[in-house]
């Protein structure tokens, strides 16, 4: 019975979202060679390759189902098959970031000749057009999903929208005007209460305060295209174009240290769930570097496409789980909440990796034993 349940156990780490378990896949946009490679996060092989026509900007979903592609159309990617579930032909003259609300309901993808739209989930049907200043690069949406962020590659702005009525709400400078490439990548704190643009030409990152949108502190880091930010908020990580990815303190706003050369251009930025990995698109080397989220270390090199650049969130989340351990209703409540996230048994097993429903049910009860 011990035997079984440390068996067990460990298959249920998967759910529960372990680097030693079940990955959570990542997605790299390879510009040039017109597909997507799938990593595995665990074992940092590509185990597929998904053709999409190119592609910038990135976004898996929430819940972890679909991925959203900008190739200058909108291609959707359903994870469980790893196939274009659709493309969707929108976005002249280009689209490059795309971003996910938290209830899945809705995809904001920028488009360069200055709008951003906004894609309902369920019909792929283009519910609004919001018309931005200047080339909108960067979209990034907050936890509660109150406001969109939204960069000006061409003036170091930000845009601020209320997806409630789809209008512009704000509007500030967080680099020098004029200046291009300017904004570019956003990310947003776990919490909510922070922005982070990268202002490429004048190597800051902006910190914005998000209840009252004004920019509040600068990083100084060298020629910086993305950011990203830790599961529990307290580090940023900062690829430059120094083939460096430099680590940031976010309560100090000071870097903390940066990794060894990396070559080959660094691009989009991503963190596991759990926060033990970090992998950066290199554009100019076609390879995606694994960097160890505690130490620094750089851990491997993946090879993948053509051009990399996956703009965007492009890990999987953690699959969301909801027993109660030591309840006498731990095993039917995380089965039914399964079933209903994933739309059935079968369904769930198959997203979280799991050869079959029993091999699922029985990851269940070893949780609910726990």
């Amino acid at each position: 019975m011990k035997i079984r349940s440390a068996l067990l156990a460990f298959a249920v780490a998967g759910v529960l979202g372990s680097t030693e378990s079940l990955a959570q896949n990542a997605y790299i946009t390879n510009n040039q060679s017109n597909n997507v490679s799938v990593i595995n996060t665990r074992t940092n092989e590509v185990i597929t390759t998904i053709p999409v026509g190119g592609g910038w900007g990135v976004a898996v979903s929430p819940d972890g189902r679909k991925v959203y592609v900008a190739n200058g159309e909108l291609a959707v990617i359903d994870t469980a098959t790893n196939t274009v579930a659709t493309t969707l032909g929108i976005c002249g003259p280009n689209s490059i970031g795309v971003a996910v609300s938290p209830d899945n309901s809705k995809v904001y993808v920028t488009c360069t000749g200055g709008s951003v739209l906004v894609i309902n989930t369920a019909t792929y049907a283009v519910t609004a057009t919001i018309p931005v200043s200047g080339v909108p690069y960067g979209v990034a949406v907050t936890p509660d999903g109150k406001k969109v962020y939204v960069t000006d590659y061409n003036d170091s702005t930000v845009t601020v929208i209320n997806p409630m009525t789809n209008t512009v709400i704000a509007t500030m400078q967080v680099g020098p005007p004029f200046t291009f490439p300017a904004a570019g990548a956003v990310a947003v704190s776990p919490d909510g209460s922070k922005v982070y643009v990268t202002n490429q030409t004048s190597d800051t990152v902006a910190v914005i305060n998000t209840a009252t949108d004004t920019v509040t502190a600068t990083i100084p880091v060298g020629d910086s295209i993305s950011v990203a930010v830790s599961p529990d908020g307290s580090k940023l990580y900062i690829p430059n174009r120094g083939n460096h990815t430099a680590i940031v303190d976010a309560a100090t706003n000071q870097v903390i240290t940066s990794t060894d050369f990396i070559g080959g251009g660094q691009f989009g930025v991503s963190v596991t769930p759990d926060g033990r990995k970090v992998y950066v698109a290199n554009y100019a080397a076609d390879t995606v570097t694994v960097i160890d989220g505690m130490t620094y270390a750089i851990l491997g090199t993946v090879p993948v496409g053509s051009d990399p650049l996956a703009f965007g969130i492009f890990i999987q989340p953690a699959p969301k789980f909801a027993g109660i351990p030591g309840k006498s209703n731990c095993h039917g409540q995380s089965v039914s909440a399964l079933a209903r996230q994933y739309g059935g048994l079968n369904n769930a097993a198959a997203s979280l990796g799991y050869p079959s429903v029993s091999a699922l049910q029985n990851a269940v009860e070893a949780y609910c034993e726990t």
